[in-house]
């Protein structure tokens, strides 16, 4: 049963990465990827920080890599998807994983961007606060989502029968 159950997790993990790599070119604006955010919420809800810290890592290195996406496509989005799931694991509202996306990648996310930035991708004209708006607008966007999704999930009765079958 241990064995069926961490299944279910890993294929869920592995269907939001393979839609956050599809989706986000398509809905993405220079400097706002929404649709990471979005996910981060969603699987944190579903599978907590661990996966959803392993699900934005495995997106940011398949989209750097295959898209040509900057660093930032990783410190832009693992730091608000480990605090949404953690603070999630915490509260259990869907508020508390989106204030921790908004948290973890538009403030933290934002300053840790800057020296990855400046001293490994050698961008001299970055200061310490230059991501931090566009995450900010960027995790609002994808976490209200994100919320609104999930309320909608819970509406119907999906989102239980989903988080029961994750932890049977």
């Amino acid at each position: 049963m241990q064995n069926s159950k961490n299944l279910r997790k890993f294929v869920l993990l592995a269907m939001l990465v393979a839609i956050g790599v599809v989706i986000s070119p398509i809905l993405r604006v220079h400097g706002f990827a929404p649709t990471q955010h979005f996910i981060n919420v969603v699987c944190s809800v579903l599978l907590g920080p661990i996966y959803s810290l392993a699900c934005a890592t495995l997106i940011g290195l398949i989209r750097m890599s295959l898209m040509g996406i900057s660093p930032l496509a990783l410190t832009g989005a693992v730091f608000g998807a480990f605090l949404s799931g953690v603070l999630y694991n915490r509260y259990k509202t869907f508020l508390s994983a989106c204030i921790g996306e908004v948290i973890g990648t538009g403030i933290i996310g934002s300053m840790i961007s800057f020296p990855v930035m400046k001293f490994i991708a050698g961008d001299s004209k970055v200061a310490l606060f230059t991501f931090t708006p566009s995450f900010i607008i960027a995790t609002i966007i994808g976490s209200s989502v994100a919320y609104i999704f999930l309320k909608a999930l819970e509406k119907n009765g999906s989102l239980s029968k989903m988080q029961e079958s994750l932890n049977d």
